[in-house]
C-alpha cells in the first residue's frame, strides 16, 4: 500500500466517511499477506517508498501471476526481474497489462505513472554487457528515474567514452557495467562528481572466472567513491541509483517529503571543488 492511499484512508476514517471496520479490512494485508508459497510484503512501499520486486527464477508462471495480482490489488506497480521470454509467454495470458522487455529480461505493470526525479546514466563497456545494463536501466526507469544509455563505450576504444563525456557528467548518478577486466568503472569514476555504482558482468574468456576478475578490479578501484554490486546484478544497481535519486530530491513514500531540500539536476560539467 502506498503512503498516499493510506493517508486518504485514515482521513476518511477521521471525517467519518469510512467505517472503522471497513478500514480495518483494507489494512488486513499489512504488513504482509501469506499466499502459502510466498509472503507478499505490502508494507515495503510504506517503509522504503518502493514496492517489493518479484524475482522470477525458480518460480512457476502460476506463482508469479498470483503474486503480481496480489500486488496490483493494492494499487502499486509491479516489477519482475529475471523473466525469460518463454516464462513470460505463459504469464502474459493471465496478466494482459504486463509489458515485457526482452533485452533486460524483466516485465512491469504500471498502474501509477512514476514522477521522474533524478537522471541516471547507464554506461556499458561492450554490447555483450547489454542484458545486465538494460536490467539496470529499466529498473531505474520503472522506479522513477530519467535514464540515459551509453553502450559499447569500453576502454579498448576510449575515444568512444570521451565522445559521451558531457552526457555522462550531467547525470545525478552513474551506473557502469563492464565485464572482461572491468576497468571502465575506474576510468569513469576518476573524472565525475556523481555517485557511481559499478556492475561487473560475467562476460569474458576463461581467466575472467565468470566475472570475478571484473568484480575484483572494481572492488580495488584506485578512484574513490566506487560502490560495487554483485556480478550481473543490474537490478541491484538500478535500485540503488533510484534510492540515491529519491534521497537527492527529497522523495519519500512516492511523495515529496515535507521540508526536504530538493537537489537541482546538473545542467553542465561538474562543479569545481
Amino acid at each position: 500500500m502506498e503512503e498516499v492511499r493510506l493517508k486518504e484512508l485514515l482521513e476518511r476514517v477521521s471525517d467519518g466517511t469510512l467505517p472503522v471496520g471497513e478500514a480495518l479490512e483494507r489494512l488486513r494485508v499489512l504488513p504482509f499477506e501469506d499466499l502459502g508459497f510466498a509472503k507478499v510484503d505490502h508494507h515495503r512501499t510504506l517503509r522504503r517508498g518502493i514496492p517489493e520486486v518479484i524475482f522470477c527464477e525458480g518460480k512457476s508462471a502460476g506463482e508469479i501471476v498470483k503474486i503480481a495480482r496480489n500486488m496490483t490489488a493494492q494499487g502499486v506497480n509491479v516489477l519482475a526481474t529475471r523473466c525469460s521470454r518463454e516464462l513470460f509467454r505463459a504469464i502474459s495470458r493471465r496478466l494482459p497489462t504486463a509489458v515485457y522487455h526482452e533485452a533486460g529480461r524483466l516485465f512491469a505493470i504500471e498502474q501509477v505513472k512514476a514522477k521522474r526525479r533524478g537522471a541516471v546514466a547507464v554506461v556499458s563497456g561492450g554490447t555483450s554487457d547489454r542484458p545486465v545494463a538494460e536490467e539496470a536501466a529499466l529498473t531505474a526507469h520503472y522506479l522513477g528515474c530519467a535514464v540515459d544509455r551509453l553502450y559499447d563505450v569500453g576502454v579498448a576504444g576510449i575515444h568512444r567514452l570521451l565522445s559521451s563525456w558531457a552526457r555522462i557528467r550531467k547525470a545525478d548518478c552513474i551506473i557502469v557495467v563492464a565485464g572482461m577486466e572491468g576497468a571502465l568503472a575506474s576510468v569513469v569514476a576518476g573524472i565525475v562528481d556523481a555517485p557511481l555504482i559499478a556492475v561487473p558482468t560475467s562476460v569474458g574468456y576463461g581467466a575472467s572466472f565468470g566475472g570475478l576478475a571484473a568484480l575484483l578490479t572494481m572492488l580495488n578501484s584506485c578512484a574513490g567513491g566506487v560502490t560495487v554490486v554483485n556480478i550481473d546484478n543490474g537490478f541491484g544497481a538500478g535500485y540503488a541509483a533510484a534510492v540515491i535519486c529519491r534521497t537527492m530530491y527529497g522523495m519519500r513514500g512516492g511523495v515529496e517529503a515535507r521540508g526536504s531540500s530538493k537537489r537541482e539536476p546538473k545542467s553542465g560539467y561538474a562543479r569545481s571543488r
